[in-house]
């Protein structure tokens, strides 16, 4: 196997001499599984001389399309330090593998907290609150105080990862884009996940700030509402819901509340649960004028700067609609929600593709 790399700088990491085979041939539930990652699979490994846990990203590199993956995360991620992004530790190759060693996010994905009622108990209004101002301070980094601007491009609960404090931590870069402050974005091929993307991203192609802006507004409906960004009933295959539409349907009927997690049972900050509410149908507005920045979206989280009243003309529009008019084909296969959250690359319901 070939030495591992590592990300420089950091902090010195134990080499990891013994064979990893031992690590991937037996993958872990405890916070990955085998299933885990939209461009790979994670397994859970320990360094022998340390002790210390670590997550290992397991991405084949037949294509060149994979390579590029690999290679964007490392270089995204490898010199950032901050409380809300996971660490990278270091990387290799193995046997016609590509291997991302990370620190080892106990509690796992939060998405397996939202959704998989059997496996994990319901996380309290606290710890998601918690959570969300996590992510939005890592976000808020990667856009506007590391020495590069980081476009994620793939904001949601799956990439979000919780530690043993359930401190939330932003994760997988692999569609992350940099580029330098006060340059203009270039254009690249639409990516991401069904749900998130912004609706001038679809059309153009061209992420920004504020595509990551509008993915973290879903994120936040997602997070408090404990529904997935876009759900088709299997029952009746004419009934397609939209999060950000029945939110704002709750919201223009005066019934906001009624669109918070059940399994919250009622025990929640009423003030900070309409807040992020409101906040995430502003981050999610389909015009980019309408969104705060991340900095703003601090302020408002912080409780330093109040958020701006909405308004009926504000919210007066239907994302549906606004998907199908910007290049969304719709049908059983692109309104049904895969699982796992895949990212997507090239797909078939969207004009444009990798």
């Amino acid at each position: 196997m070939a030495p591992i790399k590592m990300a420089k700088p950091t902090r010195p990491l134990i080499s990891i001499s013994y064979d990893l085979s031992t690590v991937l041939n037996e993958p872990s539930y405890i916070g990955f599984s085998a299933s885990t990652g939209g461009f790979g699979k994670v397994y859970k490994g320990v360094l022998p001389s340390s002790k210390l846990e670590v997550a290992v990203k397991r991405v084949s590199h037949e294509s060149r399309q994979r390579m590029k993956e690999f290679v964007a995360e490392v270089v995204s991620i490898g010199r950032i330090r901050h409380r809300n992004i996971v660490q990278l530790l270091g990387y290799c190759r193995r046997k016609g593998e590509l291997l991302l060693v990370y620190d080892y996010m106990i509690n796992g994905s939060l998405d397996t907290y939202i959704y998989n009622n059997d496996l994990k108990p319901a996380l309290n209004w606290d710890q998601r609150f918690h959570i969300i101002k996590g992510v939005a301070s890592g976000l808020f980094y990667l856009h506007d105080k590391w020495e590069k601007v980081v476009i994620h491009r793939d904001i949601k609960a799956s990439n979000v990862l919780l530690d043993s404090e359930m401190n939330g931590r932003l994760g997988d870069f692999g569609l992350a884009r940099l580029y330098d402050h006060g340059t203009d974005l270039q254009t690249t091929h639409v990516v991401g996940t069904m749900g998130y993307l912004a609706p001038e991203l679809v059309c153009t192609g061209k992420a920004s700030p504020l595509t990551d802006v509008f993915a973290f507004g879903t994120f936040l409906l997602e997070v408090t509402c404990g529904k997935r960004p876009v759900n088709h009933s299997a029952q009746d295959n004419t009934n397609t819901g939209v999060l950000v539409d029945w939110v704002i349907e709750h919201w223009q009927k005066g019934l906001l509340t009624n669109t918070i997690d059940t399994r919250l049972q009622g025990r929640f900050n009423i003030e900070e649960a309409c807040l992020v509410l409101k906040l995430g149908l502003l981050c999610s507005h389909p015009f980019t004028k309408m969104r705060p920045n991340m900095q703003q979206v601090m302020q408002y989280l912080d409780g330093d700067v109040p958020l701006p009243e909405l308004t009926d003309m504000d919210m007066s529009f239907s994302m549906l609609s606004i998907m199908q008019d910007e290049g969304f084909k719709f049908n059983s296969h692109t309104l049904s929600y895969p699982p796992s959250g895949t990212s997507i690359g090239t797909i078939s319901s969207i004009s444009g593709g990798r």
